[in-house]
């Protein structure tokens, strides 16, 4: 493969590393375009972040078939000799130089010319709104200010790839929320290449392109955010991404319209078929739903809804919404009632049919 080809800026084929007995990472292959804003989201242990330091040449994988950025192989290459840059949750920002020199150190240490390096430096600090504060310390910045610097040093070298390992971790929820705008405002502004490591999955939906759902090791679903949030392939996948409804059943016939319809005991259900397998009549599975979808009824039939009679149980006051427990013949539901007056004065619950997915179980 050439330089570029495909518009790919990263390529990592069939990685493996073990630590001792444990397999953190099993045969895991991604890939990552151009402009690319990918997030590759799990649970600790999931093994997302040893595969950013894998990438990053951080650490030497068990074996490894390529690893390639702009079409260049760089599996065998040290840290230093890889076109990617990374920004680590701690920052890692020398707490004794200034804003300024902590930008430019990379730059430093590559032999930059002098002037050159204050330009580019300057640049960099424009660019995450720092201009006025290069002359500072890091003890007289605040966390986001220092989130800032840390990006800033990263970008300076312009990197094909920018690695970030949860930058965003350490900062309280409003600050959180703004970051979250900045960086994608500053990814598609600079047109790199980011390959963003989180646990969260708001951050991953709020900020991503495309999306890699890990577990264990191994890569669970890959896709956009919204084929994460609304289709996921698997029960592990809607768990995490937050479907708080998963009820046994059992497939019945499939229609033309590409529905399924479903049993639970006498009670049939409607859905829309994982994307993962096929599901064939008679096969047991899941339907899962998110509390959101459901919505609250006094009686009566709409549409092509799906109902179940119900007794309101237990709820939880959030804020802006109720979390609702609702008794049903078929066991307990989760609902998020957005009317706060309505809490305990229905009598059924609805949702609708692309609403419902239907996983193998």
């Amino acid at each position: 493969m050439t330089q570029g080809d495909a518009g790919l800026m990263l390529e990592v084929t069939d990685v493996v590393h073990r630590f001792g007995t444990t397999v953190a990472l099993d045969h895991v292959s991604i890939e990552a375009r151009k402009g690319e804003f990918l997030t590759i989201l799990g649970e600790s242990g999931s093994g997302k972040t040893t595969l950013l330091r894998v990438i990053a040449g951080l650490e030497h994988p068990t074996s490894i078939a390529r690893l390639a950025i702009d079409g260049v192989d760089v599996a065998s290459r040290p840290a230093a000799q890889r076109n990617c840059t990374t920004v680590f949750q701690s920052y890692a920002l020398f707490p004794h130089m200034s804003v300024s020199e902590n930008v430019g150190y990379g730059l430093k240490v590559r032999g930059v010319p002098r002037e050159e390096m204050a330009r580019r430096v300057d640049e960099a600090l424009r660019l995450v709104r720092l201009a006025g504060k290069k002359d500072r310390r890091i003890s007289q910045l605040s966390g986001g200010e220092r989130q800032r610097v840390a990006l800033a040093r990263a970008l300076v070298t312009r990197p094909a790839v920018l690695l970030l390992d949860e930058p965003l971790g350490a900062l309280d929820e409003k600050l959180r929320l703004e970051m979250q705008s900045e960086l994608v405002d500053i990814q598609r502004s600079l047109g790199v290449t980011f390959v963003y490591i989180t646990h969260s999955q708001e951050e991953a939906l709020t900020m991503s392109d495309r999306v890699i759902l890990m577990r264990a090791g191994r890569i669970e679903q890959n896709g956009t955010p919204v084929e994460l949030f609304d289709h996921p392939v698997s029960r592990f996948a809607a768990e995490f991404m937050g479907f708080e409804n998963l009820l046994p059943c059992v497939v019945r016939s499939k229609e033309a319209d590409g529905r399924i319809v479903v049993s639970i005991g006498e009670l049939e259900i409607r859905g829309v078929g994982s994307r993962a397998a096929p599901l064939s009549e008679g096969e047991p599975a899941l339907i899962a739903v998110r509390a959101e979808r459901l919505l609250p009824r006094w009686g009566g039939r709409q549409g092509d809804e799906n109902i179940i009679a119900c007794k309101p149980a237990k709820h939880m006051y959030r804020g802006k919404y109720v979390d609702q427990i609702a008794e049903t013949p078929i066991g307990e539901v989760r609902l998020r009632n957005w009317d706060r007056s309505a809490s305990d004065g229905f009598d059924a619950v609805v949702w609708q049919a692309e609403d419902c997915v239907v996983l193998p179980r």
